[in-house]
């Protein structure tokens, strides 16, 4: 896999500044105007947790591509890491409806449903890593 562009996220620049990288590389790979917006949701809502939740933290893109039994199957993987304060109950942040801020509590469950795959990793104290593909169908 090859990075194809890497945001900072310090501030409400860079959630703006990773969802316009989400939505050309998503165009480039060919998804529909559909996909590109629920491309650019699920990278909002993990920028946004980067500015709200964590110290610092940035969104990778990749266009990412894997055998498949007609062909090359295309996509694009969203990595977003931090160096905040870690993820102590992941399960209960996964719930639908959870909030620590004002939020609509859509968050991370919202972003896993939109996404084809979905990983969380997160070590309390070190920061939380989120992996999440989209396939083009």
């Amino acid at each position: 896999m090859k990075t194809q562009s890497c945001v900072e996220v310090k501030n409400e620049w860079g959630i703006v500044a990773a969802r316009q990288a989400g939505r050309t590389l998503s165009k480039e790979i060919g998804f529909g105007t559909v996909d590109q917006a629920r491309i650019t949701t699920a990278i909002s809502e993990l920028a946004r947790n980067i500015y709200l939740y964590a110290d610092e933290g940035q969104i990778l893109l990749e266009a990412v591509e894997k055998p498949f039994k007609m062909g090359i199957k295309k996509g694009i993987t969203i990595i977003s890491k931090d160096v905040g304060p870690g993820i102590s109950d992941i399960r209960q942040v996964m719930m639908d409806g959870y909030t620590t801020s004002s939020g609509l509590g859509a968050g991370l469950p919202g972003v896993r449903r939109l996404m084809d795959e979905f990983e969380i990793e997160s070590i309390v104290g070190e920061g939380t890593t989120i992996s999440a593909t989209k396939w083009l169908r």
